[in-house]
């Protein structure tokens, strides 16, 4: 089946899925194992397992959907341009992964421009998953997936990736203040933090940094739980500045708190791309 076939967005939300499974599942092959770190160009690390479940991933979409796009982490971009794309993160996480620390992840993003259809973010470590799709809504390990709706930043659990937020001392200060007035404020961070968001456990996650593969699944998991998700100008996007993810019922509060806008009257947020995806 090619990118041109008609595929129904249930049938999506289940492929999204299963290449989030298999992908996770091969990383977690290597976890808590002796592994070599090497260091990317950008700093950050890669090991062995990162790429052996990318090129699990890539061999997945590859026999099942030849004529998508592939962009992953680890071996850039491949297929056509303006094709549908999958977008992958082997590992969410590396360096939470080779520390033996269980809060690391697997995302796989399925998008058209972008516009994000489908997302699934799998913690199998924890063995957790989060799968959506527009107009499919979000499913946590089978039952449907929902935010919270606390509504008092005094009883919330807020969290971050990493709280230091270089050369950005605005995004510093504000997070400083909310994690003040906060019951739960913790660094429980990548993929997860979104995950518990999506889930009715935490009512913020934020960050600084993000690349497409970090944050394109995360789109459709979050709003599909009827929360918010945008970069830190507001825009509902995989391919922005950082990220913010909310409840519903703290969303103005906390953008407000963080300065951030809400997105722009007009703008598609993907919310109704319909019945197919073709």
């Amino acid at each position: 089946m090619t990118s041109g076939s008609s595929i129904q967005q249930g049938t999506l939300l289940h492929a999204v899925e299963e290449v989030a499974r298999l992908t996770g599942q091969v990383a977690l092959r290597h976890y808590r194992t002796r592994l070599d770190v090497e260091t990317k160009g950008d700093g950050s690390p890669v090991t062995v397992a990162d790429r052996a479940a990318e090129e699990a991933a890539r061999a997945w979409i590859s026999e099942r959907f030849p004529g998508d796009a592939v962009l992953g982490e680890e071996f850039g971009a491949t297929g056509q341009e303006g094709a549908r794309r999958w977008i992958i993160d082997p590992i969410d996480g590396t360096k939470t992964f080779v520390r033996g620390v269980p809060l690391w992840g697997t995302l796989v993003g399925v998008t058209r421009g972008e516009d994000v259809l489908a997302g699934a973010v799998y913690c199998p470590a924890v063995d957790e998953i989060v799968v959506a799709a527009v107009g499919e809504g979000c499913w946590w390990n089978g039952s449907r997936a929902r935010v919270s709706d606390c509504s008092e930043i005094a009883r919330a659990t807020v969290l971050v990736t990493a709280d230091q937020f270089p050369d950005r001392p605005e995004r510093a200060a504000g997070w400083r203040s909310l994690a003040a007035e906060a019951v739960v404020a913790r660094t429980w961070g990548d993929c997860y933090g979104y995950l518990l968001v999506a889930t009715g456990r935490a009512e913020l996650m934020v960050d600084n940094l993000m690349s497409p593969w970090d944050a394109a699944a995360l789109v459709p998991v979050v709003r599909e739980a009827g929360g918010e998700f945008s970069d830190w100008t507001g825009r509902v996007t995989a391919f922005g500045d950082g990220a913010m993810a909310t409840n519903a019922a703290l969303a103005s509060e906390f953008r407000a708190r963080l300065g951030v806008p809400w997105p722009a009257a007009g703008v598609s947020v993907g919310r109704t791309a319909g019945g197919s995806d073709a």
